[in-house]
């Protein structure tokens, strides 16, 4: 391919979005304030024109500037124009792959993808914002295609062949939104109470230009007087946040499709805009199951792939790598055995020894402390009470101490052969696993309590954006050395932290 530039229409997209983040400003410029004569918003126009020219040029220099080159091996990125930088991404560093095609990409057939390499810094990933939907196949093609003992002759063989369709190459459909999902989701999610802070939000911000409270006091005195107009007003509120809980929810979650070949995982989702994600299974550092309170109400569940990339395209981030987040949870393990057959599951997991209760009852409460340190300083009026504070106070004692129980309820673990289970959590749980090959440190600490107690905790990390901890406290000194034991079987190329007193120890 030869060095081009990006598709012009990168230019009306910066557009579009440099009108989304000044038209705030100009409606409070030249609507709210058409008719006002203050210096300081003659001179905040001004200003707003220089700023929006100012952009402008940069959006065509940026543009004119910015080009890019695909061999059969990687990307070629350049930029600058009296200072010129040349970027060279090898396609075996992609983790992942995301498209995003908004509403404004759709009648020009256009598309934008993101590829996620799992490095660092502000250049770790690549994204074409505008680019159309036929070389955003042909460019996902190469990397999944991608062989580094083909020649130059094969690539080129192969992309002359007709594109098969995904489905008809061994790809299996896993799961696929209906109605009843979408509803389920609406409820699970309380998207529904989302509509009253937006609007309360869009009145605070009006309340800052024209006086709502003087405007509506007249109406407001009148409906508080009717209970009818008042119990009328608290139905149509109730009624349109449903609908707008369920409309938010089908337009996001609408047309969710998770499906996989022999090799990627593929899912996609959205109805206005499309959002889809593609990652190979080979790069998938581990998974998570997590369950809120209301999910385990509805005995739901999320399940998360963990890889080494992060998914942000236009500065917002998709949580597209997360299995469609409301699946039944037996529906949900047993889609994960099938689309990462690799891994193994276990029900047998193992409690945590009565004893860690008492470890973890008595350990400090560092946040209570601090809160009602707080809250005796400033002593605030809590509903109209002048001693309301330390209601607060004892409060969140009893919540921290119930939560403290249930985690230690929640918490188990599991060796499975080569994989790790951890499970925790207070009102909500995660279950997090992994394989040993993919755990870069493995360590394992005591306290003095725990020394006592003959117990430990162990730590493990796996690569991902940001770098994945799992913790798991207060487990017996003989899993605490199985675990290291079971973690020494891989290869030696990783750090493995054996505490003194472990390696002294005799009694197992």
């Amino acid at each position: 391919m030869k060095t081009k530039r990006y598709h012009p229409l990168q230019m009306l997209f910066g557009i579009v979005k440099l009108g989304k983040n000044v038209a705030f400003i100009a409606l409070f410029l030249f609507v709210f304030r058409a008719g006002s004569d203050s210096t300081f918003v003659a001179y905040a126009r001004i200003a707003f024109f220089i700023l929006i020219a100012v952009s402008l040029v940069s959006i065509f220099v940026k543009w004119f500037t910015h080009k890019y080159e695909l061999d059969d091996r990687s990307f070629h990125l350049y930029k600058g124009m009296l200072t010129k930088s040349e970027r060279i991404i090898p396609f075996s560093k992609i983790q992942n792959v995301n498209r995003h095609t908004s509403f404004l990409h759709k009648p020009f057939h256009m598309t934008s993808i993101h590829f996620e390499t799992g490095m660092t810094g502000e250049d770790a990933a690549i994204t074409f914002q505008v680019v159309s939907e036929k070389e955003a196949d042909q460019i996902e093609k190469l990397l999944t295609n991608l062989d580094l003992n083909k020649t130059s002759e094969e690539y080129t063989t192969e992309k002359s062949n007709a594109e098969n369709n995904r489905i008809e190459n061994n790809e299996t459909i896993f799961f696929h939104s209906t109605r009843r999902d979408l509803l389920k989701a609406s409820f699970a999610s309380l998207s529904f109470l989302l509509l009253i802070p937006l609007i309360g939000s869009l009145l605070f911000k009006m309340n800052d230009m024209i006086n709502i409270e003087e405007e509506t006091k007249g109406l407001l005195a009148t409906m508080l007087e009717s209970w009818w107009l008042l119990a009328g007003l608290i139905a149509l509120i109730i009624i349109a946040s449903v609908i707008y809980g369920v409309l938010k929810t089908v337009l996001t979650y609408g047309n969710y499709v998770i499906s996989s070949d022999d090799d990627r995982i593929y899912i996609k989702k959205g109805i206005l805009s499309e959002t889809s994600f593609s990652i190979s299974k080979e790069k998938v550092q581990a998974f998570e199951v997590n369950q809120s309170l209301i999910k385990r109400m509805f005995g739901l569940c999320e399940v998360k792939l963990i890889s080494a990339g992060t998914l942000n395209i236009d500065d917002q981030s998709n949580e597209i790598s997360t299995l469609y987040p409301f699946l039944p949870i037996d529906q949900a393990y047993d889609m994960v055995t099938k689309l990462l057959p690799t891994y193994e599951l276990t029900t047998t997991m193992k409690r945590l020894p009565k004893k860690a209760l008492a470890i973890r009852i008595l350990r400090p409460y560092w946040a209570w402390l601090i809160a009602s340190a707080l809250l005796f300083y400033f002593k605030p009026t809590i509903l109209q009470s002048e001693n309301g504070w330390w209601i607060v106070s004892i409060g969140l004692f009893v919540f921290t101490f119930i939560t403290r129980i249930l985690d230690f309820m929640h918490t188990r673990y599991a060796l499975n052969k080569q994989f790790i289970q951890i499970k925790k959590g207070g009102l909500t749980t995660s279950l997090f696993i992994t394989k040993r090959e993919r755990i870069i440190e493995a360590q394992v600490k005591r306290s003095l309590v725990q020394k006592r107690l003959r117990l430990a905790s162990f730590h493990t990390i796996n690569r991902a954006k940001p770098i994945r901890h799992s913790v798991i406290q207060d487990v017996p000194l003989t899993m605490a050395h199985s675990f290291l034991h079971w973690y020494y079987k891989r290869t030696n190329e990783t750090i493995i932290t054996f505490p003194e007193e472990i390696n002294k120890t005799t009694e197992l």
